[in-house]
Parts: C-alpha cells; structure tokens; sequence
C-alpha cells in the first residue's frame, strides 16, 4: 500500500492542522521586554545621579564654587560683620561670648583702617535719664565711639532711632558662664553688693570687645554724666599709656577686713586691693579680664556680699598681674564726703556753673603718662533725673558742648 500524501478530507476533519500562534502572546512579550528595558534605564539613570551628586559633592569640598546670593549669607560671611558687628543681639552663652572675645590677632597690623574708638559702656537697671545730654555729647563724632547698655532683662530702651542709643542694648540674661558649673552660675538678675555686677562688667567688657576698632573701653551708670567734650574724653583716653582702675590697699574693715583667707593660697592678703567700681580698661586690660576665668570663680565663691566683689575683684587682679598698666585712679568723679554706703546724689537744684567747674577743677592733682595735671576726672555721678534740665542749659557753658 502506497502511502498517501495527503490526507482525506474526513481524516483532515478529525485530525486539524496546528493553530496559528495568538496575536495576543506577541504583544505580552513585547510589553514585558518594554517594562524591563525601561525599569534598567531608570535605574542607571538614578545610579549615575547619585555617582553625579556624590562626585559634586566631594568636587565642591576642594574646589567650592558655590556664590551665596541671599543677603543674610553674604552679611554672615563678610569681613566687616566680623570686625565690626552692626547688630548687638545674639544667642551666645556667656562661655561662649567670653571665648570668643577674648581672642585677639597676633598680627600688629590690621588688614582693614582702624580707627580706635571708645566704648562707652552703660549699666543700668531701668531707663537711661540723661540719654539727650549724652547724644548732644556725642553729636558729630560719628565713628570715633560704640555704645553699649546693659539692662534688666525683661527690660526694654525706649529711645528715639535718631539717639546713639539706638540697638545698642546688649542680651543680658544670665546665661551659665562655664560648662563645668552650671547649677552654681544660673542667676537671674543684677543685684547689688553681690558678684553679678561683676558678670554684667564681663558681659559688657565682651560684648565691646566683639568691635576690633573698640580701643578703650568705660564702664558709667545711668547717673554718670559727662564734665568735658567729647574731643577732650576721647584724646585723654586714647592717648593714654595707661588704664584707670582705683585700687589701693585699706587697712580697716571695709579693706583687708573683706579678705576671706580660704582664697589663699591663689589670692594672698598682701595682693588684696579695693576701688571705685566705675573703671576704664584699654583693649589689651579688657581681654585679660574677659578671659580670666581662675580667679573670678575665687571671687564667687569666697567673696559674698559684705564683700562687695565689683570694689575688689579688678582692682585685685590688675594689682597682681598688670600693675605697671595701671594708674591706681579712676576718672569718675564721686562725692562720698557725705558717709554711709552710698554716695551723694545731686538733683536739679544743685547744678550750677559753678559746681560744675568745682568738679572739673577741684583742686586734686594727678598723674597723666606720668606727668602731673589737674584733668583728672572725666566723668561724674550720682545725679538724680530731674537734674536734666539744668545740665542741658549749662552744658555749652560748663562742659563744653
């Protein structure tokens, strides 16, 4: 029997032909093969991202080219917000603020035309009466002097934009000084007879010190007023070869007798010295005091409030340390003829052209690099408020501006 080629119709009935392939499979696979090509683009996409940024990023740390557009960046980072702060307020920590001001440059020159100027320091408790006496002071002598003012802190200075006063109150809450002693230094305020008049003095010291142009620096009250121009009290402190803290050695109990023998043997009875809390630094005594951290913690913990640490602790320091900086005088002058803790206070009806010039010229002679003169205070206080009227009337005649 042949076999047959083909076959029969009936045969080809039972046994079909094998189906074509569905259209639908093909494109499954072609989906499929789409999805998986596109997910491997994405994903080396985003691998080389990364390598990219990564790249950037460690590009940027030798050779940075970012440009700081913003204005806040550009006031942070520029040579002159550092040397010359415009702005007072600032979230340091006193241990912080201390740190930082008490660094000073080893190069003698300075990279940018200094003027030295005075710093004109104010500790007060509430309102600074004679802020039109010491703006009519410091009229026309714009660059030649700073202004800080050490308040309570809750407290605010309510002056006009057009004063010199004007944003320059320092932050004044009593941070904690030093890391290690943070449960014993958390005061509240200022108090008097106690030693957080010394941390307002520091605070006030650092704070001026932020200004490299800042040269001479002078601690006064809200009752202090000035008994010369400004040109006089700028070219006697300026000029000057020495700095005027009181200190002095009293034998009697408001002296030696504040001594507490546990300061030996770091502070000795024969380095003991009081004076008149009211001093004047140069830049060079300012960062000494700033800086020191031994001996003021001594003064915490030993000298309690009969004590009365602001009339001993500086005149105690610069006695042992810096001597030969000092004159041993301060150049504010104070009435204490009067007795009792506090010294005389001189209301509107005392002021005269002629107690003016008494204070002025009162007959005391001292020593000016080393040579003898009669200008030897600059300054002047107690006065009440209401003395304001009066001295504003005098002071072209008796001050002198």
């Amino acid at each position: 029997m042949k076999p047959r080629s083909k076959p029969d119709e009936d045969e080809a009935d039972f046994f079909p032909c094998p189906p074509r392939k569905n259209w639908s499979v093909g494109l499954i696979k072609f989906i499929s093969f789409l999805v998986i090509f596109m997910a491997g683009v994405v994903i080396g996409l985003s691998a080389s991202g990364r390598f990219t940024r990564s790249f950037n990023s460690q590009t940027e740390i030798f050779f940075p080219s970012t440009m700081y557009m913003a204005n806040c960046d550009k006031e942070f980072l520029s040579f002159k917000s550092f040397v010359t702060p415009e702005h007072l307020m600032h979230s340091m920590t006193d241990e912080e603020l201390f740190w930082r001001a008490s660094m000073v440059p080893k190069m003698e020159e300075y990279p940018f035309q200094r003027v030295p100027k005075v710093a004109f320091m104010f500790m007060t408790r509430g309102p600074l009466p004679f802020v039109q006496l010491w703006d009519r002071f410091f009229k026309g002598h714009e660059g030649l002097y700073s202004v800080y003012a050490h308040t309570l802190p809750d407290y605010k200075l309510n002056v006009s934009e057009s004063s010199a006063f004007y944003g320059r109150q320092i932050p004044s809450e009593m941070h904690e000084a030093f890391t290690g002693f943070k449960s014993m230094l958390k005061l509240k305020e200022v108090s008097w007879g106690s030693v957080t008049l010394v941390d307002a003095e520091k605070r006030l010291l650092a704070n001026a010190l932020l200004d490299f142009s800042n040269e001479r620096f002078v601690l006064l009250s809200e009752s202090c007023i000035p008994v010369y121009d400004f040109s006089t009290v700028y070219n006697y402190l300026v000029y000057s070869a020495h700095s005027f803290v009181e200190s002095y050695d009293e034998i009697s109990q408001q002296g030696r007798g504040r001594y507490n023998r546990r300061m030996a043997p770091t502070i000795k009875l024969y380095h003991w010295r009081k004076g008149s809390q009211w001093f004047e630094l140069n830049r060079e005594l300012a960062a000494y005091i700033v800086a020191d951290y031994q001996y003021y913690l001594i003064f915490r913990k030993y000298c309690k409030p009969s004590c009365y640490p602001d009339e001993h602790y500086m005149p105690t320091y610069l006695n042992m340390f810096h001597g030969s900086l000092n004159s041993n005088r301060t150049v504010t002058w104070v009435d204490w003829s009067r007795g009792g803790p506090h010294p005389a206070v001189y209301g509107a009806s005392s002021i005269t052209l002629e107690f003016i010039q008494s204070i002025r010229n009162n007959g005391t002679t001292c020593t000016y690099n080393s040579k003898p003169t009669s200008v030897c205070f600059l300054f002047a206080r107690k006065f009440s408020p209401n003395a304001l009227g009066p001295l504003l009337n005098l002071s072209s005649r008796a001050m002198g501006f």
